[in-house]
């Protein structure tokens, strides 16, 4: 099945990665209405919409800034980046457990979008600066063998970080090993990019 590229097929068919695309059990369809509202602030800031992941993302100065997921008991605004954050009103959220820094807002109710506006446009601002300064985000200290690159890559990738953390202590740590054998930065993100497809299963690094 061929994830989509353009922002407005999911927004009408949801992002191509399970046989429910397109068709009314998608999780896109049931949130449309506030994953539209959500879309129309992003583009009412100016952020510039593209398509990452099989996801609606939108982006400033050429950075990552916020990207939209739906799920079947919620959806969700996750912020790029969220250590560069200062959450005033405490509602950004952690994708799971081995996410370093809360990033994300869920929404279970269409009225909450509206009701939070003010504080996303407000989050988002916040991005858009540091993204225009060229700002880092600081480095967290973790106490586990999990590689920054794959921190990175849940922080950046909300459904890869769900299917991640759904997954078993044991497979979950057979990612991590494997990862720690590679010498290489660049080795590292080539091999997640490649397990990819395999977590979003359920299965650990040496499952078929």
């Amino acid at each position: 099945m061929a994830m989509i590229t353009d922002a407005d097929d999911f927004f009408t068919k949801g992002c191509g990665r399970c046989g429910r695309f397109d068709t009314p059990q998608c999780s896109v369809q049931r949130w449309v209405d506030g994953l539209r509202d959500l879309r129309r602030i992003c583009l009412d800031m100016g952020l510039v919409e593209t398509v990452k992941w099989a996801h609606p993302t939108y982006m400033h100065a050429d950075r990552n800034i916020a990207i939209l997921g739906a799920f079947k008991g919620d959806f969700r605004l996750s912020f790029m980046n969220p250590g560069l954050l200062k959450d005033t009103e405490g509602v950004l959220e952690k994708l799971g457990p081995n996410s370093q820094t809360p990033g994300t807002i869920r929404f279970r109710d269409f009225a909450q979008v509206s009701i939070m506006e003010p504080v996303i446009r407000s989050y988002l601002g916040q991005l858009m600066a540091h993204a225009e300064a060229g700002t880092k985000p600081p480095k967290v200290d973790r106490k586990s063998d999990m590689p920054d690159e794959l921190s990175a890559a849940l922080d950046d990738d909300p459904e890869l970080a769900d299917a991640f953390h759904a997954l078993t202590p044991g497979r979950q740590k057979s990612y991590m090993f494997n990862l720690n054998q590679a010498k290489t930065s660049a080795t590292r993100v080539a091999r997640i990019e490649k397990f990819r497809d395999k977590i979003l299963a359920g299965k650990g690094a040496m499952e078929r």
